[in-house]
């Protein structure tokens, strides 16, 4: 096949050719052929032929290999499809321009899979059975607008591929992917994970200031940035992939920023998670399988919960396209631990899918606590016409009428320097302020812990901030292990040095739920051990409960909240995410033999201690936790001191 990325683009359509176009630049469009292969898992995408050489691979991985990390989806056997590249190109965005079509397709039998009505009902739901119920702090839940197409397939591809090149100016790739039976083209705005010489990279994206009318300044902007909402919402998206970070880097990941991403008509704020790793690319994808800002947290229950709630399967829809680049030369070889390839994998979002005859974009709009149903219809009406428009399927007038902006996801003609006003900059330091100096610094060597010598098991309750956890008492010395709550064996539970009991959605006192009563197992069984038990979160308010401490929902959820509280005479500023709370009467400050640190005037506890055990309802490995470290090494040191010393 070689030579035929060099074909003009209409030829590769005219000849059936598997092909790929994307622009990762402002000047130039990659033209890559290959072969077509589909394999079940990520371990499978074939990174060498058969003699061990390495090869250039570009794969679109649908929503449903959640699977492989134990996670539900409706599961539609969307393949993850391999262009495996025999043959690459590049030409300057003019020339490709000039070879693509410029006719219209015409679209029929248009409009939403889910009405307006079944959507908003949808959302209801969720706001009351899942976030009212401590499920989770936000899910994304999609519908599709769908519509026939009856014109050749690869050559619709190439016209809205054209429109994208012509019209949007900021997306992280723009691409058009062609195979038998399968089109995608659209206009990421996001990179979901990528790795290059052993250096792992993500980009939190939250918070968003619409521009008013004559465009932002300075002063609109202070008051955007001084939004306590739009600040913890940030907040909450870095906490959630530093989890996936945690799993994969030695170093946990570091955060720098925060950052402006500034585009034509909104301006998004955003952190830089860096950190080192030597492992396979592929296992960094699967570790990292998928962005919170389409699938919601905690990530587990979240993929539970659009289960529940959306009626068809996503396809690739919050899945990820994944190009994997050989990083040696031909005929090289690699140390034996360290990765051959690099990865670079933007989100699948703003993307138009065309499958028999049929086109469907996803659209899915974000669900908070405080969400209102029309308003969350509405914004998946303008994020459709904001695709549609954007790939020309759609007149532009007809696409602005229907949404705000748009193109909100371009950027802006002319860069704007706004990051640059002194004030802004301060005002975006400011935010590290609130944080966790071990997330934003380098981190020290793991070995000088005070606890070195000694070890923990973690049990994880479905919620990846045990990744963080672990880390964070890696750093303290302790030798730790990760085990699911339904993996863990009671031999393990008996026999580790130190069980820190983890965090997880869900209401603790539910009956019918195994995971909760296994977690109740596991608190109860440490206890009547008298063997050093710390308790997080849920565990925490087991804990509560087992000591005959009443439990009950917040009032309103204590999601991404940052809060300064007396913990045993200590101050401490601590993250929370919770629903439910164990509740004391006013001023108590013990039952039987735990101590209580409690609210002064709600009587919220915020942490126990007793003879072998200790626990906390915050988050002490968030990032809003700035007192974290010194009060997990706190707790850790009481759980651990024997009983009756």
């Amino acid at each position: 096949m070689t030579g035929l990325a060099h074909l003009p683009l209409r030829d590769l359509a005219a000849r059936g050719i598997p092909f790929a176009l994307i622009a990762r630049d402002a000047s130039t469009v990659e033209v890559l052929t290959g072969d077509v292969v589909d394999v079940a898992a990520l371990a499978d995408i074939p990174l060498t032929d058969a003699s061990g050489a390495p090869r250039e691979v570009l794969a679109l991985v649908p929503f449903r290999q959640v699977t492989e990390r134990g996670f539900e989806c409706h599961d539609d056997g969307a393949p993850l499809r391999c262009l495996v590249i025999s043959d690459r190109s590049a030409i300057p965005r003019d020339v490709a321009l000039a070879q693509l079509p410029t006719e219209p397709v015409p679209l029929t039998d248009a409009g939403f899979d889910i009405d307006d009505e079944a959507y908003a009902e949808i959302v209801r739901r969720v706001i009351a059975d899942e976030i009212g119920r401590g499920e989770g702090a936000n899910f994304v839940i999609r519908r599709d607008f769908t519509a026939g197409v009856d014109v050749d397939p690869a050559t619709a591809a190439l016209t809205w591929f054209r429109a994208l090149l012509e019209y949007e100016r900021g997306a992280y790739w723009t691409f058009a992917f062609v195979t038998p039976g399968h089109v995608a083209v659209g206009a990421s705005p996001e990179a979901h994970v990528s790795a290059r010489d052993g250096v792992v990279t993500m980009n939190p994206i939250s918070g968003t200031f619409r521009h008013p009318a004559g465009g932002a300044t300075a002063e609109t902007l202070t008051e955007f940035l001084e939004s306590a909402k739009e600040t913890e919402e940030l907040f909450m998206v870095v906490d959630e992939e530093l989890k996936m970070m945690s799993a994969v880097c030695s170093d946990g990941g570091r955060i720098t920023g925060p950052h402006l991403k500034e585009m034509s008509r909104l301006t998004h704020t955003e952190y830089v998670l860096r950190g080192r790793s030597r492992l396979d690319p592929r296992d960094i994808l699967r570790e990292t399988m998928f962005a919170p800002t389409v699938t919601g947290s905690p990530m587990q229950n979240a993929c539970t919960v659009i289960t529940r709630h959306e009626r068809t399967p996503r396809g690739y829809y919050s899945g990820v396209a994944a190009l994997f680049t050989p990083r040696l030369p031909a005929g090289a070889a690699a140390a034996a631990d360290e990765p051959t390839h690099d990865l670079d994998a933007p989100i699948l979002i703003r993307t138009a899918y065309l499958e028999d005859g049929r086109l469907r974009v996803p659209v899915g709009a974000t669900l908070v606590r405080h969400s209102d149903p029309y308003g969350e219809v509405g914004e998946t009406h303008g994020k459709a016409a904001g695709v549609l428009g954007a790939i020309g399927a759609i007149a532009r007038e007809i696409a602005a009428e229907q949404a705000v902006a748009i193109d909100e996801d371009a950027p802006a003609a002319e860069p704007r320097l706004l990051a640059d006003d002194p004030a802004i900059a301060s005002l975006l330091a400011s935010r590290n302020s609130r944080l966790a100096s071990f997330w934003l610094n380098p981190q020290g060597r793991e070995s000088a812990g005070p606890f070195a010598g000694r070890s923990a098991l973690v049990v994880d309750a479905e919620d990846r901030f045990t990744t963080m956890l672990a880390h964070q008492l890696r750093h303290l010395g302790l030798d730790v292990r990760i085990a699911p709550w339904s993996e863990v064996t009671d031999e393990q539970i008996d026999t580790a040095e130190l069980v820190v009991s983890g965090p997880g959605p869900g209401d603790p006192r539910d009956p019918s739920s195994p995971r909760m009563r296994r977690m109740q197992q596991i608190v109860a069984r440490r206890r009547a051990a008298g063997r050093p038990i710390l308790a997080v979160c849920l565990s925490h308010q087991i804990l509560a409960d087992s000591l005959g401490i009443d439990l009950a929902p917040l009032a309103a959820p204590h999601q991404g909240l940052q809060k300064t509280v007396d913990l045993f005479g200590m101050p401490a500023s601590i993250g929370f995410y919770n629903t439910f709370t164990a509740r004391v009467p006013s001023g108590t400050t013990l039952v039987g033999k735990t101590e209580v640190a409690a609210d002064p005037v709600t009587g919220d506890v915020y942490a126990l201690r007793g003879p072998g055990y200790a626990s906390v309802q915050g988050h002490l490995e968030s990032i809003l936790s700035r007192d974290g470290m010194t009060t997990l090494e706190r707790l850790v040191s009481h759980a651990l001191e024997p009983v009756g010393a």
